[in-house]
């Protein structure tokens, strides 16, 4: 097995001789054992390696240490560079609703594509690990980690051949609200790990899938999971009305202007979880203070773009994606 060493796969190999003679005893519960002996093995699930497989990657890059966890970053090496250029590059931030989901969401159906068309047109790709509410702090320390990750790659822009000056992030769901807080929240706000003191973040570009856009206007959230103001408790650590400063300092709407980067939002009509209404709302903010905003909206797609139907289809979602962000870090508009 590519990428395993000989003990590694002496131990999938027994784990697939167990799974033979046992699975008619033990049924799905040992399928499921197997599943996470071959996680473990991994760092993330089988189908994953195998899409991960097809990319020339590099992974457990610890990009910070905080509170006693290492945080680490997997690296998509670029492809088609030309001689002696540096690479473009954008920083992905994985959602889970603030408290999961980790760095290897990038290889679902909603980004991969995207991410496959950056890598094939010299774009480096970067997805990372943050800090989690789950583990006892608000999304403020996500935003921090994420900010931390670019600064991280500035000041290590030479080893991995990265241009200073054309970058970007994207995410999805809870990464969308962080990837919009990355690029658009004052670095002075989020200070973070003093190793990076002088190198100061500044995309050209963000990507925001089905984000939350707003803790302030309460309305974009009617509908939705999150309309009961208890299921955002984690977020803030209280409610919006307890912390009210906090809740306007992680609102992307908030700093909208002439001068922010370009931002595609990307975001299905019937989304249960995060609705629409808070992309609405965001270019009806864009609109007021000349930033530059646009909208992909998903027909019969509901939360991550699921459903059946939608339109434009998954591979056009990812090509808009692809060809918005090439055009920003490229000036090409085409998708080779």
């Amino acid at each position: 097995m590519p990428g395993l060493c000989v003990h590694q796969q002496f131990k999938v190999g027994m784990l697939s001789r167990v799974l033979s003679t046992k699975s008619k005893m033990l049924g799905c519960g040992l399928a499921v054992l197997f599943a996470g002996c071959i996680s473990s093995v991994y760092g993330q699930k089988p189908a994953e390696q195998e899409i991960l497989d097809t990319y020339q990657y590099k992974k457990d890059i610890v990009y910070k240490t905080v509170g006693g966890r290492k945080l680490s970053l997997v690296y998509f090496k670029p492809q088609n560079l030309k001689a002696g250029e540096k690479a473009p590059w954008m920083l992905f931030v994985h959602g889970g609703g603030w408290r999961g989901g980790n760095k290897y969401n990038i290889l679902r159906s909603a980004f991969e594509g995207t991410l496959k068309q950056l890598t094939e047109n010299g774009v480096a790709c970067f997805t990372i690990d943050y800090r989690l509410t789950k583990n006892h702090v608000t999304a403020f320390d996500s935003v921090v980690d994420c900010k931390d990750a670019a600064r991280f790659l500035l000041k290590n822009a030479s080893t991995y051949n990265l241009d200073l000056e054309r970058y970007g992030v994207w995410g999805g769901s809870a990464g969308g609200h962080l990837s919009l807080m990355t690029a658009l929240g004052h670095n002075e706000d989020f200070k973070g790990d003093a190793a990076f003191s002088g190198f100061e973040p500044d995309f050209k570009c963000v990507a925001s899938y089905y984000p939350l856009t707003t803790l302030l206007n309460r309305d974009v959230l009617i509908g939705s999971k999150f309309e009961d103001p208890e299921v955002l408790r984690h977020v803030l650590d209280g409610l919006f009305s307890e912390k009210p400063e906090l809740a306007r300092l992680l609102s992307p709407t908030e700093y909208l202007s002439k001068d922010t980067p370009p931002i595609l939002l990307l975001h299905g009509e019937k989304d249960p979880i995060l609705s629409i209404k808070n992309s609405y709302y965001m270019m009806e903010v864009a609109k007021k203070n000349g930033a530059a905003v646009e909208l992909l909206p998903v027909k019969n797609a509901t939360h991550s773009f699921g459903g059946k139907n939608i339109s434009p289809s998954m591979e056009e979602i990812n090509e808009t994606s692809a060809r918005f962000i090439l055009s920003r870090l490229t000036g090409r508009k085409d998708v080779r």
